[in-house]
């Protein structure tokens, strides 16, 4: 039973319950409203605590009245979790509060740039295309679509787009609305 309740819990991570829900009502407190997928995230990706035990300490807290869930699924503290949060944070260790916060972080701003900076990858017949997109207001403003070799490649321009799509878009306008000298321009005799 021990092992199940600290699987995939790196030394240092918490493996008591009740700092689990502490943790959980500050990173909610400090960096929400969260969704369930940001704060399994967050803490999976650290290796803070157990997959089982964020979803019964998440049970547990709704239960408790400490934290709520408002009409976009985020949970959000109520003011007894507040408390909790400015009461109890500060006993669990630094370290385990900064992962969490910084995981939260990473975990929001890929989310953000996952919206704005859009890549699909489709398969036919073995042959793999990204089709990458920048929207802005609704509608595109920029669109890329590459063929790959494989699917491993195309996963790869797919990550490398949602994290750097605004870079690639800023580089691919200066070089098209630069200055042009004469040998980007036709001959003049077939103007």
């Amino acid at each position: 039973m021990a092992e199940a309740f600290t699987a995939g819990v790196k030394p240092g991570g918490l493996t008591d319950r009740i700092q689990i829900r502490i943790l959980l009502c500050y990173l909610i407190k400090t960096a929400g409203p969260l969704s369930r997928n940001t704060l399994e995230g967050a803490l999976l990706q650290e290796e803070l605590a157990n997959y089982f035990e964020i979803g019964d300490a998440l049970a547990e807290l709704k239960k408790q009245d400490l934290i709520s869930i408002d009409e976009q699924e985020h949970y959000i503290t109520t003011s007894r979790g507040d408390t909790v949060a400015d009461t109890l944070a500060f006993d669990l260790p630094r370290t385990v509060r900064e992962s969490a916060i910084r995981a939260v972080g990473q975990i929001q701003t890929w989310r953000h740039q996952e919206a704005t900076n859009r890549a699909v990858i489709e398969e036919q017949n073995g042959d793999y295309v990204v089709r990458c997109a920048i929207g802005d207001f609704g509608s595109d403003v920029f669109r890329l679509e590459l063929a790959m070799p494989d699917k491993l490649s195309a996963e790869m321009v797919k990550n490398h787009f949602i994290a750097h799509g605004s870079e690639i878009y800023t580089f691919l306008m200066d070089q098209l609305t630069m200055p042009s000298t004469d040998g980007d321009r036709p001959p003049e005799g077939l103007m």
